[in-house]
C-alpha cells in the first residue's frame, strides 16, 4: 500500500508539472459550459449541480476529516446537501463521527425544501433561508458551530467577489485546523471574458479574485478565529493537480493554524 501511495503522489506531481495537462482541464470546462454539463447529474435522487471530478475529492476530504459539522452557502436543488449528508451518514454507520450540515439560500423555493425534508438523509441536514451574509444569518451559524471540534466549510452561492470576500470573512475563521474551506466556481477568473453576460461575475470580479484577497489578508495575520488568534489557509494544489477538471481551482483551501 505504501508502494501505491508514493506512485499516486507522482502521478499527481506529475499532472500538475504539465502544462498541458492543465490547459486541457481548462479547455473541458469551457466547451462543457455550452452544454450545462454541470446540470446533468444527481445523487440519491437530487440534481447535484456540480463536476463530478469535485465531488470525488469533496468525499476524499469529508471521509479524511470527519467533521462534526460541515457549513454550505448555496442550496439550489439540495444535491450536494444530500450528497455530504449522505458521506456523513457513512462516517456515522462506521464508528468514525456523528456529523450534521447546515446549509444557507437567500432563496429555498418549496418544491425543493419539501423534496429535502422528505429525504432519508434530510435527519443530518438543517436549512436556513437568507442572506449567507446577512448578519443574523451569520450570528445563528457561529452559535450552531459552538462546541464542535471539526468543522468545514463549502462556498457556492452568489460567485461576486464582493459576496464571496464578504463569505470568507465570517465563515472561513470557523473552519479547523486541517480542515478545508472550499470555495467552488473560481474558475470564473479563467474562463473567456463572455463567459457569463447575464450573470454579475466574471473576469476579476469572482470567488478566485476573493480567494487572493482573503489569503493575502490572512498571510498578514489580519483574519482571526473566535479566540482572537490569527489563522492561516494555504491552497491545496495537489487536489485541484489530481482533478485536472475542477470548478475550484485555487479554491481548496487548507487551514493550518
Amino acid at each position: 500500500m505504501n508502494d501505491f501511495k508514493k506512485e499516486v503522489e507522482s502521478n499527481i506531481e506529475r499532472l500538475g508539472a504539465s502544462e498541458e495537462m492543465r490547459r486541457l482541464g481548462v479547455d473541458f470546462l469551457v466547451k462543457t459550459a455550452d452544454y450545462r454539463y454541470s446540470y446533468n447529474f444527481s445523487w440519491l435522487g437530487r440534481p447535484i449541480i456540480q463536476y463530478p471530478q469535485d465531488m470525488i475529492a469533496m468525499q476524499e476530504i469529508i471521509w479524511n476529516v470527519q467533521p462534526d459539522l460541515i457549513i454550505e452557502t448555496g442550496i439550489a436543488h439540495g444535491g450536494s446537501l444530500i450528497y455530504y449528508a449522505s458521506i456523513l451518514e457513512m462516517l456515522a454507520i462506521s464508528g468514525l463521527s456523528d456529523g450534521r450540515i447546515i446549509g444557507i439560500d437567500i432563496d429555498i423555493r418549496e418544491h425543493n425544501r419539501a423534496e429535502i425534508e422528505s429525504h432519508p438523509m434530510y435527519k443530518r441536514i438543517e436549512m436556513l433561508q437568507g442572506s449567507s451574509i446577512a448578519t443574523d444569518n451569520i450570528s445563528a451559524i457561529k452559535e450552531r458551530a459552538q462546541g464542535c471540534k471539526k468543522v468545514m466549510v463549502v462556498l457556492d452561492s452568489n460567485h461576486t467577489h464582493e459576496h464571496v470576500a464578504a463569505e470568507l470573512e465570517a465563515y472561513a475563521p470557523l473552519v479547523s485546523v486541517d480542515s478545508y474551506c472550499v470555495v467552488f466556481d473560481t474558475v470564473v477568473e479563467d474562463m473567456p471574458p463572455d463567459s457569463f453576460p447575464d450573470r454579475p461575475w466574471g473576469a476579476g470580479d469572482n470567488p478566485k479574485t476573493a480567494v487572493w484577497e482573503f489569503l493575502k489578508k490572512a498571510d498578514a495575520g489580519g483574519v482571526l478565529s473566535a479566540e482572537g488568534d490569527a489563522v492561516k489557509f494555504v491552497v491545496d494544489k495537489s487536489i485541484e493537480h489530481k482533478l485536472l477538471v475542477t470548478v475550484a481551482p485555487d479554491g481548496y483551501l487548507k487551514r493550518i493554524a
